[in-house]
């Protein structure tokens, strides 16, 4: 099973994975985390992650569904599949990875789309960026961040509605009401 959680910066992607994971036996794959790691370790591909990222741009499609595919083939035996969190994040992307999903006899499931309002996310972002000290929680980054989903990663919300995968789900109230949402749609599509 595949299941692709979509949304803005700030949406509560990271929030609802982990209780989606934890529910339905998925390993939770989060782009932003395995590019943070890389960058924590200074490895060569998170050195060259972290420009693009400290200047709210996407890193480059090969290097992502590179580190991506590694982490899809490594899901644990007793696990019903994966849960992406944060990809694809453009329309090659979403094409890449679905071509090599169906070169493993696999497929996405479902795209769920967590909407929530500019002014909400800003608001969100700027409070993790106090309690985290996520560097890219800051009002130019994040202005620049919404700008690039708003032309590079939202036009994915049209190719999964192709497929007839797409559902949208309200992201604003409280989290366990967020979750059953979540959680219906996912049973409709499993």
């Amino acid at each position: 099973m595949t299941i692709i959680l979509f949304g803005p910066p700030g949406c509560g992607k990271g929030t609802q994975s982990a209780l989606i994971a934890e529910k339905f036996k998925l390993k939770h794959i989060s782009t932003g985390d395995i590019l943070r790691a890389e960058m924590d370790m200074g490895t060569e591909l998170g050195l060259s992650a972290k420009k693009y990222v400290n200047e709210g741009k996407l890193v480059p499609d090969d290097v992502i569904i590179e580190m991506l595919m590694k982490a899809v083939k490594s899901v644990d035996a007793g696990l019903n599949g994966v849960l992406l969190d944060g990809f694809p994040r453009t329309t090659a992307q979403a094409e890449a990875l679905e071509e090599k999903l169906a070169s493993t006899n696999n497929q996405t499931n479902v795209l769920i789309d967590l909407k929530v309002n500019d002014e909400e996310l800003v608001t969100r972002m700027l409070l993790r960026g106090k309690t985290t000290g996520r560097a890219d929680d800051n009002p130019e980054t994040i202005k620049k961040r919404l700008q690039v989903y708003a032309e590079q990663t939202y036009p994915v919300k049209a190719f999964y509605q192709k497929l007839n995968k797409y559902v949208a789900v309200n992201g604003l109230g409280k989290i366990d009401d967020i979750f059953a949402q979540i959680c219906a749609e996912i049973e409709k599509a499993i």
